[in-house]
């Protein structure tokens, strides 16, 4: 049996293998277990991997730091890369909210970390260590610890209070929206408030009766106005064109227009009436509408279409069709000849079947293709992100550059490349699948890592004389700041609670509360939110670590 011990208890590469695979399989398997009707999922790697460390189960410290941080950056990066589609448009919309609920999380721990400080006998540098750990932020840990070594003052107490309360703060963030969830979420609290991140396009019938237009060809028409809008199909005494842009609109046409959902009541002026017909159910045959038209969704997988503008392709003079919407992901987009196509884009084509058959072999449609991820795209862009992460951004009057550390810069060129890499032709997509996949594969390792770290010497922590007190103080910095602001974001009944989950998990820097909110509420507008505060979030806290430590220690 000595060779099997030493499966487990000799350092080495293979020794490391087993253990955080074993963490992870039991994590995993014991995480679907539900206590009270509640599972806590992949959050469950954490805890085995305490309860592992404290068992006495270690690995090499190079390789568990090597395997904590891999699993780290692989999760933040593909998280970027699968919201990216939808950042910039959530940003531009929701963005500036959603960064301004963030920052009052990050206020109101401060403020009551500062006034712990002065109702308890814990010190700043102390306390600055309970507050990184309560929050699962490392960066500001490291940022106070270089204001403290530059003031000549010790750093030991801001390392120990982080890793007493680092734990809990992992936890405390789901204890809390679990509480919310359970106390003050109401049914429709659930439901998404706002589906324009994932369906921007609306379909709509309108009859030509407005003079202004009469004769015009849609060209004509489209320079008219500022809006945007994409017209499928023209039904003109009893038959059906597939229109193009020199096409003219007669009076009492009746058209099928895709547009924008903000600019659907201005359709309505344009053309004079609107159909009460509801065209944007999602079980609609639309090949049932006319026989001689068909509409099928074909899928680019032409690698030289990647990046392309949709008017380059000239679609419409070349074959006859219409591509009325670009489906890329959950999010539907709408047509327009300015939008950059991006290698797995699902397109829906209006026009005569043999015209659509022309066009499928330009565009490929080779469904099995896409099952095959670019890992490159993928390693070069955690290669950017860790250059990212390391740059020293000086602000006056701090005497120690902060950085985005090995989360923030991965995180951000994620979304970047998620976003714009089609714009220099590079290929990103990625199955959903997969996608899914390497993120739990990147947070499994981290928190498995993470658990065998904390757990060697979290107990005998924790039964110091200050170890309770550092505990509850840690407790009350996650979860009260968490509780005030996200009771207050659901009062006002602007944002769902998936969508207030994810900015209170990106506020405190943690992915496993985010895990948690994603395999307990439908749809991505957790996942949209996190990634949207993540970023100015933790640089945020890595700044105030230093100015707090500078200004009261």
């Amino acid at each position: 049996m000595t060779w099997l011990e030493g499966l487990f208890s000799l350092h080495s590469s293979l020794q490391t293998i087993i253990i955080l695979s074993l963490v992870c399989a039991v994590g995993l398997a014991a995480g679907k277990i539900r206590i009270f009707g509640v599972s806590l999922g992949i959050a469950f790697v954490f805890f085995i991997g305490i309860l592992a460390g404290h068992l006495g189960l270690s690995i090499d410290a190079q390789m568990l730091d090597y395997a904590e941080n891999f699993g780290l950056i692989l999760f933040v990066y593909t998280l970027g890369l699968h919201v990216g589609p939808s950042f910039f448009s959530a940003f531009k919309h929701e963005g500036k909210e959603f960064n301004l609920w963030g920052v009052a999380v990050i206020v109101v721990g401060t403020l009551l970390a500062l006034l712990l400080c002065q109702i308890t006998s814990v010190g700043i540098p102390d306390m600055m260590g309970l507050l990184c750990g309560a929050t699962t932020n490392t960066p500001a840990l490291g940022a106070a610890q270089s204001a403290l070594q530059h003031l000549g003052l010790p750093t030991g107490g801001a390392a120990l209070g982080c890793a007493v309360t680092y734990p809990l703060g992992v936890v405390g963030v789901i204890l809390a929206i679990l509480l919310m969830r359970k106390l003050f979420v109401k049914p429709e609290d659930l439901e998404p408030k706002s589906d324009s991140n994932e369906n921007d396009t609306f379909v709509g019938q309108f009859v030509a009766i407005n003079p202004a237009i009469a004769g015009k060809t849609i060209a004509e028409i489209s320079q008219m106005t500022h809006f945007k809008f994409i017209i499928s199909r023209i039904w003109r005494d009893g038959q059906v064109i597939v229109p193009i842009s020199s096409n003219h609109i007669h009076l009492n046409d009746s058209v099928l227009v895709v547009t924008t959902k903000d600019d659907a009541e201005a359709m309505t002026l344009l053309f004079g009436k609107r159909v009460e017909k509801d065209w944007n159910r999602e079980q609609i045959d639309w090949n049932s509408i006319d026989s001689k038209v068909e509409s099928r969704v074909l899928v680019i997988s032409r690698t030289e279409l990647n990046g392309k503008l949709l008017g380059q392709l000239q679609l419409r003079h070349t074959y006859g069709v219409n591509v009325s919407r670009v489906m890329r992901g959950d999010v539907k987009l709408l047509a327009t000849p300015d939008l950059r196509l991006q290698y797995g884009d699902r397109v829906a084509v209006v026009g005569a079947p043999q015209d659509i058959d022309n066009v499928e072999g330009f565009l490929g449609n080779a469904v099995q293709t896409l099952n095959e991820p670019n890992l490159a795209a993928i390693f070069i862009g955690i290669i950017l992100g860790l250059a990212l992460g390391t740059i020293p951004i000086s602000i006056p009057g701090m005497d120690v550059p902060v950085r985005l550390g090995i989360a923030g810069g991965p995180i951000l060129v994620g979304i970047l490349v998620g976003t714009f890499g089609p714009r220099f032709h590079l290929i990103t997509y990625t199955t959903r699948s997969a996608s899914l996949m390497l993120r739990k594969l990147g947070l499994s390792l981290y928190l498995a890592c993470l658990g065998l770290e904390a757990g060697g010497g979290f107990f005998e922590t924790v039964i110091r004389s200050e170890g309770l007190l550092w505990i509850g103080l840690g407790f009350l910095l996650t979860v009260v700041p968490v509780l005030i602001v996200g009771l207050i974001a659901l009062k006002t009944r602007r944002m769902d609670y998936g969508t207030i989950c994810g900015i209170l998990c990106g506020s405190m820097a943690n992915p496993m509360a985010l895990s948690y909110a994603n395999e307990t509420i439908k749809g991505d507008s957790s996942s949209v939110s996190y990634a949207t505060v993540y970023p100015l979030s933790m640089f945020i806290r890595v700044i105030i670590a230093q100015v707090i430590v500078m200004f009261f220690a």
